[in-house]
């Protein structure tokens, strides 16, 4: 007897509504906690040093903890979408191309999947918004990009991830080692950097281009691109002996795909170096205004924050002083003090005969209170629009996700002329992408980009004065010696990169697998803490890099890449792949728009720095040294294990 069928009619009237809701209501609390459980310890960090360790509030506290909320909510709904619906849409479609397509059809569909994969990632709105920091007087080719050409910009990342894709699926085609397309394509990137430094036009591009490598893949890229190299390599693999069809053929697409965008954008400010229509060219047919609308507060002058901390009387004060014996002024900002002489108590008087009177202006920072108080009875910004915002979150999530769905959709149906299976789940899980990148691009403008934002402008008062976020009064400095603040500020950027790293659910799923591929050689716990320690190690070099004067980030940037071209020359294929890939399985969707918007931020309130970029890419390239370093610590004892075996065998 074949067992009864059941549809969701069935379900309905079998357990009601109550029963529905409840099932329901228990299966995304537990999506949920899940995602909050990767976000918690950054959120709470970053709380924990503005309020405590820099004494700063939380400007619109409401607001952002909505918004945290939503970015909660929303990758519950999105990453349970992407399991429903896009990742069954790219495992059927990698399983079933290569058998029933020719191969530039499966070039043609990685590349326009690689596309749409880069518009459909959340962090892509984060850099949309990137422009409104950026002076176009001190970097008028970065402020266009980010302005003026920010379609253009997009696109090229979007292409380059598209590359990226085809070319990787071409690789395992052909059994390559990932190491004959790393090698050449990074000695491209340093040639390409360098040249870009030793122009004043293309130098700030750099931080904007490496960082954008590091934005592309994410939730959406990364699974899309590994179902489909996956499922290509369960029918090419038998083919190859050697190159990509090891267990770890599933390797090496996110690596180029982090990698291509970065040419693509140094090419694209190329391209308009030449055709000379950037800001302040006579080809320039720009606004000329930024894209953000609101601005931080501009630090304030030299010599205002010098009058502040050490306020002095003019001589008009002083003639004041001998006509009406007494400091002129509000009294509270003045005091007194007795040099020398002797006190005595006279008749229940206190009396201070021969001392010498001086009077002292005080510190205006009462008024800081008073700004504190202000803040925390705002806790809501009033200059939010929230249907609006809301509106166009659903916008531009449609605009992401439904042309990436009907490309896949037409593929299986045209293309491949197959049905499409589990039609109801995949409806549901595209459904409820759609909801969650709305909720979660919202949660990013009221509750993310905020918190970093403000974190980063506030994270300077550690080692100089500053005008906090949202605040109009100058603030001293946390530690007198600068060299101290700047320390502990890297410090904060150590373990901000280092615990948001181990949070990230990516990395967790790759420390298996490479446990696994590697037969418990290299162990998920060692491999997480070592990827850990070099997202750390990265962050913090480029918050240094920005606290520092004399640090450069292309000088910052070359030594490392140039390091790692000799390690993958002398590493194992499969600690290549690990290492390069581990760069971008760490940049996450709750990582990089908080350690965007904090460069930003930092960029903004450090006087010198332009703009905040080259953080995410000193993040990126951090991991890949460390897991390379410590594959061949590993590699090597593995090879004295099998020698001392085969010692005992003999």
């Amino acid at each position: 007897m074949p067992p009864p069928k059941y549809s969701a009619r069935t379900a309905f009237h079998t357990l009601g509504m109550g029963g529905i809701a409840s099932i329901l209501w228990r299966y995304f609390r537990e999506k949920a906690i899940e995602q909050l459980r990767s976000v918690w310890f950054i959120i709470v960090y970053l709380l924990m040093f503005q309020i405590f360790l820099l004494n700063l509030p939380i400007v619109y506290g409401l607001t952002i903890a909505l918004g945290v909320s939503l970015v909660i909510v929303g990758l519950t709904f999105f990453m349970e979408g992407l399991r429903l619906g896009l990742m069954p849409f790219g495992e059927t479609i990698g399983a079933i191309l290569p058998r029933n397509s020719k191969l530039p059809t499966i070039l043609g569909f990685a590349f326009l999947l690689g596309v749409g994969a880069t518009f459909a990632e959340p962090a892509i709105a984060v850099l949309k918004k990137a422009g409104g920091g950026v002076q176009p007087d001190e970097a008028p080719l970065l402020f266009s990009l980010l302005n003026d050409f920010s379609g253009q910009l997009v696109l090229a990342v979007g292409v380059g991830v598209g590359i990226a894709v085809a070319l990787g699926i071409f690789r395992f085609f052909l059994g390559w080692s990932l190491k004959v397309l790393v090698l050449p394509l990074v000695t491209l990137l340093l040639c390409l950097t360098l040249y870009a430094y030793t122009d004043p036009l293309l130098a700030p591009v750099i931080g904007l281009a490496w960082d954008c490598g590091a934005v592309t893949t994410g939730p959406v890229t990364v699974p899309l691109v590994l179902a489909l190299g996956i499922g290509v390599c369960r029918i090419v693999g038998s083919d190859n002996s050697q190159g990509s069809g090891g267990a770890d053929a599933g390797f090496g697409i996110v690596t180029l795909a982090s990698l291509f965008p970065i040419i693509a954008v140094l090419f694209l400010a190329l391209y308009h170096q030449v055709a000379n229509d950037y800001y302040g060219t006579p080809g320039y047919v720009g606004s000329g205004q930024p894209s953000q609308v609101r601005q931080d507060p501009a630090p304030p002058e030299s010599d205002e924050i010098e009058a502040a901390l050490h306020p002095e009387f003019s001589e008009e004060e002083f003639q004041a002083y001998l006509r009406d014996h007494k400091p002129p002024g509000d009294p509270r900002g003045y005091e007194a003090r007795y040099v020398g002489g002797e006190a005595v108590l006279v008749d229940g008087k206190i009396i201070h005969r021969d001392a010498q009177i001086v009077w002292h202006k005080v510190q205006q920072l009462g008024l800081i209170e008073n700004f504190v108080l202000s803040q925390t009875e705002r806790p809501w910004d009033n200059s939010l629009e929230l249907i609006q915002e809301l509106l166009g979150a659903l916008r531009v999530s449609a605009q992401a996700i439904v042309p990436l769905c009907v490309f896949m959709f037409l593929t299986l149906l045209v293309i491949l002329k197959e049905k499409l299976r589990k039609a109801d789940e995949i409806a549901l899980g595209v459904t409820f992408s759609l909801i969650g990148m709305a909720f979660f691009s919202l949660g990013l403008t009221m509750g993310l980009t905020p918190l970093g934002t403000q974190l980063g402008s506030n994270i300077p008062v550690t080692f100089a004065a500053i005008v906090p976020w949202g605040g109009s009064t100058t603030v001293p400095a946390v530690f007198d010696n600068p060299v101290t603040g700047k320390i502990v500020t890297m410090l904060f950027a150590f373990f901000l990169g280092y615990g948001a790293t181990l949070a990230e659910p990516a990395l967790n799923a790759m420390g298996e697998t490479v446990e696994e591929v590697t037969v418990g050689v290299f162990k998920k716990r060692l491999l997480m803490q070592v990827v850990a320690v070099g997202v750390g190690m990265g962050i913090a070099m480029g918050v240094a890099q920005m606290a520092f004067e004399s640090l450069d980030l292309a000088m910052l940037l070359v030594p490392p890449y140039l390091l790692l071209l000799l390690l993958t020359l002398v590493s194992s294929e499969e600690f290549v792949n690990f290492a390069w890939d581990g760069a971008g399985v760490t940049t996450g969707p709750i990582t990089v728009p908080l350690v965007l918007a904090m460069g930003l931020g930092i960029g903004a309130n450090v006087p010198g720095v332009i703009d905040g970029f080259g953080i995410l890419a000193l993040a990126s390239v951090g991991p890949i040294l460390t897991v390379l370093l410590v594959g061949l610590v590993v590699s090597r004892s593995r090879r004295e294990e099998l020698s001392a075996v085969a010692d005992e065998i003999v």
